[in-house]
């Protein structure tokens, strides 16, 4: 592919809330975009659609025709609303036949929507706190879940697929995304369950945040397949994280201290590797600052 020429990209799970954010991103940068929609989901603009299932080869094979690179977004969000058999048969089989099928296609260049709970501390039943603040991508997992499960095994189908295939990929620990929009709610959400904070550094990121990495993800040279650690530069509370640390994470081994309400979340890997820099460090911002 030219250098000059702005990579076509397929996006999956395009109508959810970082999905979105992502298509509006892309889609302005000028990147031709398809994406992989259920049936009963409503097409973006300017898009081409493809109707199917993350699941399903065939699917994904018509609708990474022409493409080359993949946003993958599609997955069950969390635990809870569907069996624990299928949340993790679905998350592991829709990112498995996408990246593969994709790669067989001859698509090399990927970004993949993961979480956080890859480390399983936010969603264990014992709620078990980090060996270190602030966490990062080598933050020790405790996994007991089938969601965070699934999560953590799309890393490694990740890895698997640029092994393989000569590629090159990014899947992004997303923490709590945060749409202008839904910011006031979320925010009380968020106060109601500081207490679980320490699992996740009491990270989020703004959607337009999240979808700018996206976009970086397939666009600047990378090699091989990365795990990068996404979050904005401070936390939504108001309450200074050192203060936060001594009430909820107790004896938790500190790398550095904390300057007011900075995240206990290193995201030094995304800077370095994609140029990344949260631009957002309030929830609701509807301004874009320059």
């Amino acid at each position: 592919m030219n250098a000059d020429v702005l990579p076509r990209v397929l996006v999956t799970g395009a109508e959810g809330l970082v999905g979105t954010a992502v298509v509006t991103a892309l889609v302005s940068h000028g990147h031709p975009v398809t994406t992989l929609s259920r049936p009963d989901a409503a097409a973006h603009d300017d898009v081409r659609v493809v109707r199917g299932d993350a699941t399903d080869p065939d699917a994904v094979r018509e609708a990474v025709d022409g493409c080359d690179a993949v946003v993958h977004l599609a997955a069950y969000p969390n635990p809870w609303d569907h069996p624990a058999a299928e949340v993790f048969g679905n998350n592991t089989l829709a990112t498995f036949a996408t990246l593969w099928t994709a790669a067989e296609a001859g698509v090399r260049r990927f970004a993949v929507a993961g979480s956080v709970n890859a480390t399983g501390l936010l969603m264990h039943p014992r709620k078990p706190l980090p060996e270190r603040l602030p966490i990062d991508e080598r933050t020790p997992a405790r996994i007991a879940d089938p969601y965070s499960l699934s999560k953590r095994v799309d890393e490694e189908t990740l890895r698997a697929v640029c092994e393989r295939f000569d590629a090159s990929g990014v899947i992004f620990r997303l923490p709590l995304v945060v749409p202008p929009d839904r910011a006031e709610g979320l925010r009380a959400w968020v106060a109601e369950r500081v207490a679980d904070g320490p699992a996740e550094g009491w990270g989020w990121i703004d959607s337009r945040d999240a979808a700018e990495a996206f976009r970086l993800a397939i666009t600047v040279p990378v090699e091989g397949a990365h795990v990068v650690q996404l979050a904005a530069l401070t936390t939504m509370h108001d309450e200074p994280t050192e203060e936060l640390i001594v009430r909820h994470a107790p004896g938790v081994e500190r790398a550095r201290e904390f300057a007011g309400t900075d995240a206990a979340v290193d995201v030094r890997r995304a800077r370095e590797l994609l140029g990344f820099v949260p631009r957002f460090d309030r929830p609701g911002i509807v301004e874009e600052e320059d």
